[in-house]
């Protein structure tokens, strides 16, 4: 297993307001984390700063209770995903409550956590898994915003979403509410996989198909390495509006 993660301010934002944490806890256990901030001149990354830190430590303490987290069930990794969320929420609300210039900062959250050839996510409004594998490119994720709400209606084209000028508008954040409520997905990864966590910099300016032509070959942790660079460049190139964040697990 390799892996490798990049964040980037990108060319029009003064602070990237990204954060992510990746680990490896065994030769077939990795896990990652992706949040995007919003909220004020800082709190954003704030917000996403206390997230994941946060989250990552709950994942901790169950790690060592379970080392690998070997023995543990599709039900078993499900609670403590959305244990470890419900605890990152708490912490960023408190803090947004202790410090006015904070007030309403808030930051999505997507994880993945995997063990051999069986993966786990979970996720908070709109940054995103992709998996990819010999059958192409996958969402794994679904992203929790207004435009996804109408197109779960029926009432927006999955292509008219992509440029959407109310995209980024969110119906689920990590720290906004005193509840929280995550979606988790389990899902197989054979060997050769790889998986993708993003923030929506990325995902906003890269296709699918064209995350597909840059992840899929990676072998080592020197072409992740390239790859989130050049995923990044891309989204760059193309005016690069809002934070990047890439991350690369390959199975």
């Amino acid at each position: 297993m390799v892996f490798y993660g990049a964040t980037d301010t990108g060319m029009v934002r003064e602070m990237n307001q990204d954060n992510f944490i990746v680990a490896k806890f065994a030769e077939d256990a990795l896990f990652a984390v992706v949040c995007d901030g919003m909220g004020g001149a800082a709190g954003g990354s704030v917000a996403s700063s206390i997230a994941v830190h946060s989250y990552t430590s709950l994942i901790k303490e169950e790690e060592k209770n379970s080392p690998a987290f070997i023995g543990m069930s599709e039900q078993d990794f499900s609670a403590v995903m959305a244990k470890a969320v419900e605890r990152a929420n708490f912490d960023v609300k408190k803090k947004a409550g202790e410090d006015r210039e904070l007030e309403g900062m808030g930051t999505t959250l997507v994880s993945c956590i995997i063990c051999g050839t069986k993966a786990y996510a979970v996720n908070v409004g709109d940054s995103r898994l992709y998996l990819i594998d010999e059958k192409g490119i996958t969402q794994i994720t679904k992203d929790h915003s207004y435009v996804q709400f109408l197109v779960d209606l029926g009432k927006m084209s999955y292509e008219e979403a992509r440029t959407a000028p109310n995209k980024n508008i969110i119906t689920r954040a990590v720290g906004t509410e005193d509840d929280i409520e995550s979606d988790f997905y389990p899902f197989p990864v054979p060997s050769g996989s790889k998986i993708l966590l993003c923030s929506d910099g990325l995902s906003n300016q890269v296709e699918a198909d064209e995350i597909f032509s840059i992840v899929k070959d990676i072998s080592d942790g020197d072409e992740a390495k390239a790859a989130c660079e050049k995923l990044i460049s891309l989204a760059n190139d193309r005016g690069g509006p809002d934070n990047i964040t890439a991350v690369i697990l390959s199975v």
